[in-house]
């Protein structure tokens, strides 16, 4: 069971005064990082145009997917050995860097580089954040403020990409990345106080293995080599290898084959955020090409997923009595069963509104059981190895949706080239993602032989 070295109070929810400004802080902390993700989505069709770097367009978005493993597997490090203060302020600070190179970059190129220092801030940050959780607030409060979270990411959905679009509209697209720094400068200092009162670290921390941050470069590398290899199949099947092995090292000892406890519960977060992100990414694609239907109008579908992922990270927050690996499985079930349906409008072509409405069944799945894996998490962590295990969550969650995406742009690419239908074959590929994070989700309890 995690233990903590702050004094928690017996009462109270996340907004009561003992939490309200690290709950606030927090959440702000989440929001931006999601808002960033949305409205760099809306501008960067604008900004490779006007820096003439097409060519770098799909790379502007690899590299902070790839560099972000890093960015989680050096703060969990550092955060179980030093603390969570230095390395949130560490995170913070270089998204902030990554952001005004962004803003100000004179090329393409330097604007890559910019977001390889995003990657890495918002990594690092997202990890932090989840070792405060697990120092700040008492077990009863973790699903709460984990659901906050989900709600951080999912709201910006909302007003992202049309604020952003009115930024880049009157004032120009460099303000987009610009103006945030404000935010995140405000973020931090309303989090001061708890930092002030953190732990300095547990100097008995478990100890990385010593390739562990090497391992971590050689995933990020693999993970965009594929990407960017995606029209040549063998040299991408090479990248993948690369990752697997990567990852065997990089993540604890039995995740790749779903061992009970701990590595069942990341690979059920790689494997669930690898179905969903195939999912995501494809739906407008498919919606346009098969139907005809208006991006606008698509975009009806991605609000819809906000709104009920929104609703039910909170019902599951309401069910304290409900295990998390009941959780997880009614959730990933969730995930299997909307992407499945899905599969199946596209392949018979039936009612466009038939596909959003899968789709979004989809998303109240992630919500119901994506938060509980980072409670989960917690609950199989101590103060030894807290920050290495969050980090791990974190990595399995960004290297399973990149390797997902990365996997579909190859098996797209060749079913174009062939009689199957190219939709059809991805989101078969995000069915069986999902039936593995379903899989993953049944052995999440702790094992009887380590209950403590």
């Amino acid at each position: 069971m995690t233990s903590t070295n702050l004094e928690q109070p017996e009462t109270g929810g996340i907004l009561s005064p003992p939490y309200l400004a690290t709950t606030l802080a927090a959440f702000s902390v989440i929001a931006i990082v999601a808002f960033e993700s949305l409205a760099v989505t809306t501008v960067m069709p604008e900004v490779a145009q006007v820096l003439d770097g097409q060519s770098l367009y799909a790379l502007a978005f690899a590299a902070p997917l790839a560099s972000g493993v890093v960015g989680m597997v050096l703060a969990g490090m550092w955060a179980d050995r030093g603390g969570p203060a230095l390395p949130l302020v560490a995170a913070l600070s270089a998204l902030s860097a990554g952001l005004i190179t962004c803003g100000l970059a004179p090329g393409m190129e330097v604007l890559v580089a910019g977001r390889v220092l995003q990657g890495l801030g918002g990594g690092a940050a997202t990890v932090v954040l989840y070792v405060v959780v697990g120092l700040v607030y008492p077990s009863r409060l973790q699903p709460a403020i984990f659901a906050s979270f989900a709600a951080a990411w999912v709201l910006p959905s909302l007003f992202g990409p049309y604020l952003a679009a009115l930024v880049a509209d009157f004032f120009g697209w460099r303000w987009v990345f610009l103006g945030v720094v404000a935010l995140i400068a405000v973020a931090l200092a309303a989090m001061t106080p708890t930092l002030r009162s953190a732990p300095a670290g547990n100097e008995h921390a478990d100890e990385a293995p010593s390739g562990r941050l090497a391992w971590a470069f050689v995933a990020a590398a693999a993970a965009l080599g594929l990407k960017l290899l995606d029209a040549w199949p063998w040299l991408a099947a090479a990248c993948l290898v690369v990752v697997l092995v990567a990852l065997s090292r990089l993540l604890p000892a039995g995740t790749l084959r779903l061992a009970r406890g701990l590595p069942a519960v990341i690979a059920t977060r790689g494997l669930i955020s690898a179905g969903f992100s195939c999912a995501e990414a494809y739906i407008v694609y498919v919606l346009k090409e098969k139907w005809g239907v208006a991006a606008a109008t698509a975009g009806l579908a991605l609000t819809g997923v906000g709104l009920f992922w929104a609703a039910a990270s909170q019902l599951q927050a309401r069910m304290p009595h409900v295990s998390h690996t009941r959780a997880l499985v009614i959730g990933t079930s969730g995930v299997l069963g909307g992407i499945s349906l899905v599969t199946v409008v596209v392949a018979t072509e039936a009612p466009a509104p038939l596909a959003m409405a899968a789709y979004v069944l989809a998303g109240a799945g992630m919500g119901f059981g994506f938060p509980r894996l980072g409670v989960a998490t917690l609950q199989h962590s101590t103060d030894r190895d807290r920050g290495a295990n969050t980090s791990a969550l974190a990595a399995a969650d960004s290297l399973g949706a990149a390797l997902a995406l990365s996997v579909t742009g190859v098996v797209f690419t060749q079913a174009e080239g062939s009689a199957l239908d190219p939709f059809v074959a991805v989101y078969l590929v995000a069915v069986l993602c999902a039936a593995g994070a379903l899989l993953g989700a049944s052995r999440t309890a702790v094992p009887d032989a380590v209950r403590r």
